[in-house]
């Protein structure tokens, strides 16, 4: 059975320590991580980009002086990154750049030196269903989910700087309008929304445009990988990428290898032999593919018709011709990232933790040094609705966490006015008398005739499934006795547990900031932010 890494690696447990260093914990070992990324310098072509593209951004002279101590030397950055999910996609996007700011500004107060976040856009990634959708809680009922109707979100594999919204955004925002236009702030952060989310807009750029609303005034850089001029600077490290895929291959299956054994998943799954580089056959912007050895010389193209290949030779010239044909993989993306900039510490979510134990095999081979990995903040918002909700149903936000019936029985037997037994309860004192009574006579059955010992065994089988489902429809009539209650479970649950998942993890921005107001969440997420420390935490604006 695996457990999780990031929650081990959390815990300090020392078997996740020997894949991950927790050195942020450490201010000696975070002033050694900054010093060394002060000794790198952003190369002019990188700077000129970067200038490019924040250019277009909500205006923010907090990013325009950062971008400025980037381009001189000795300034370090803490980087984070995310796809571009819907409308921002879940809560827990906003937590990761607020984190990156934070921990940016207690860098350099510690160790003096100038320090910039940098929001890296995962403009690369493929995986439309993954981002194609924004969660909202209503008020009144379930979950709302808004999705984009993009008929080839399950096979696109192009990547996602590629993908427009189209005419369905469109009755998302519609949506978003009709659930949420009532709230004190909405309007405000519809408009925002609305001026960004366009049909002939990109996903990537709308979730650009509306992330650097929201933190213009701390000045958070964006880069986004997915651009021609940045091509050629890519291109060393796809080379080494394809030049180096046996050995790369081989030392990060035995890492995979070791993670297993100590009772780990294995966040990336390493194909034997294959490089950590996607490639696109057909266009700039089409599809990109997995290359696995094939016979002497040559790749097979993954997913590909059967017989598709290309040599070694042609996929080197088309690195040389035309380097936007390569984009990177989950496990080479923070390579390219460090190789362009002076990362002293990347800021990232328990999946991206999980697969950073896996990656120091490849920084050692490349000869690079890895950064600080440093988990971002976690947070679960109880609002004024949330917490009067908490207030009737007479619950602590853990309690919430539980499965529905289980939550609704508890809360049936705790209001009664008369004391209930709980459906184990009444379960084990039934079959529990039954039980002793049999043993009581078994041996008196027995003594007329031992061949009804299986008699015996048969009739206490079927006992214990009768009570069983007895003890079942008693749990059942006990979580329909109160629909009021189950009412304020089920939007308790919507809200602090959706899906069966925290709250970051599948609850969008929009209903928030709608009702909060956009700048006033984005400063209480700020200011609720601890550097260096990976904890959960209350949220309660």
């Amino acid at each position: 059975m695996t457990s999780s890494f990031s929650t081990a690696w959390l815990r300090g447990d020392a078997s996740a320590l020997s894949f991950l260093s927790n050195d942020y914990l450490h201010r000696e070992a975070r002033a050694r991580a900054v010093a060394a990324a002060a000794s790198r310098t952003v190369s002019p072509a990188l700077l000129d980009v970067l200038a490019a593209q924040n250019a277009r951004l909500a205006p923010s002279p907090a990013r325009e002086r950062n971008l400025a101590l980037l381009a001189r030397p000795g300034t370090v950055a803490v980087v984070t990154g995310q796809q571009m999910g819907l409308f921002l996609g879940p809560l827990y996007t906003l937590y990761k750049a607020a984190s990156a700011i934070v921990t940016a500004r207690a860098l350099q107060e510690e160790t003096g030196r100038p320090c910039v976040p940098v929001f890296w856009l995962q403009t690369e990634d493929h995986d439309l269903p993954e981002i194609d959708h924004c969660v909202i809680p209503r008020p009144g009922g379930g979950p709302c989910r808004l999705a984009l109707e993009l008929p080839d979100a399950a096979t696109s594999r192009a990547p996602i700087a590629h993908r427009h919204l189209g005419p369905s955004v469109l009755t998302a925002l519609a949506t978003l309008r009709a659930q949420l236009g009532a709230e004190p702030h909405a309007e405000e952060f519809l408009c925002l929304l609305e001026g960004a989310y366009r049909p002939e807009a990109t996903l990537a750029g709308a979730f650009t445009d509306v992330l650097s609303s929201l933190f213009a005034d701390e000045g958070l850089i964006f880069l986004d990988p997915r651009d021609a001029r940045l091509a050629p600077l890519a291109a060393p490290v796809h080379r080494f990428a394809l030049q180096e895929a046996g050995p790369l291959s081989a030392v990060l299956a035995a890492r995979a290898e070791a993670l297993t054994r100590a009772g780990y998943a294995v966040q990336v799954h390493v194909r034997p032999g294959s490089p950590l580089s996607f490639f696109s056959p057909d266009a700039l912007d089409g599809p990109r593919y997995r290359l696995d050895p094939a016979e002497a010389g040559t790749w097979s193209l993954v997913g590909q018709p059967e017989g598709s290949a290309i040599t070694q030779d042609a996929l080197h010239a088309a690195l040389e011709r035309e380097p936007m044909r390569f984009t990177t993989s989950a496990l080479l993306r923070p390579l390219l990232q460090d190789t362009w900039l002076p990362t002293a510490a990347y800021v990232g979510g328990p999946g991206e933790l999980a697969y950073f134990a896996q990656l120091a095999p490849l920084y050692a081979h490349a000869g690079r040094p890895m950064p600080l990995a440093i988990p971002r903040a976690r947070f679960r918002v109880l609002d004024d609705r949330a917490r009067r909700w908490l207030g009737k149903a007479g619950l602590q936000p853990d309690e919430v966490n539980v499965p529905r019936d289980t939550l609704l029985t508890r809360l049936a037997t705790r209001n009664a006015p008369e004391a209930l037994e709980t459906p184990e309860a009444l379960e084990a004192r039934l079959f529990g008398a039954f039980s002793s009574e049999l043993e009581r006579v078994a041996g008196q059955v027995s003594a007329v005739d031992a061949n009804l010992q299986d008699a015996l065994r048969r009739t206490r089988g079927t006992v214990r499934v009768a009570v069983s489902r007895l003890a079942g429809r008693y749990r059942r009539a006990l979580a329909r006795r109160d629909a009021t209650m189950a009412g304020q479970v089920d939007r308790l649950r919507t809200f602090l547990f959706p899906q069966d998942a925290p709250q970051e993890r599948v609850l969008g921005l929009p209903y928030f900031a709608c009702r909060i107001g956009m700048r006033a969440f984005t400063k209480q997420v700020l200011d609720a932010c601890v550097p260096f420390s990976g904890d959960s935490k209350d949220l309660t604006p």
